[in-house]
């Protein structure tokens, strides 16, 4: 393996590792454009910080609230859940 993938494979531990990103590591978290973060905290749908009106910083957690919006569940998924219901019903529940 070439020095820059043992750089990536750092940066990635490193951010793995991390409570709040800076905006460039946010890109590699999500996996997003420059274009499309700065879209999600103009219009804010995304939560971020500021300190005194400088760089973008984001908690990796709100992060991952974000990447979980929209959650679509699975057929087998939904199946077990009206099962466990209907279950819950005929047990007198």
């Amino acid at each position: 393996m070439n020095n820059n993938g043992n750089e990536e494979i750092f940066r990635l531990q490193l951010i793995h590792q991390k409570e709040v990103l800076s905006f460039r590591e946010a890109l590699i978290y999500l996996d997003v454009s420059n274009s499309f973060l700065y879209k999600l905290t103009s219009k804010k749908e995304i939560s971020f910080s500021k300190p005194n009106n400088g760089k973008l910083y984001f908690k990796k957690k709100d992060l991952d609230e974000w990447m979980q919006n929209n959650h679509s569940q699975s057929i087998s998924d939904r199946e077990k859940q009206v099962n466990n219901y209907l279950k819950g019903k005929s047990n007198g529940k």
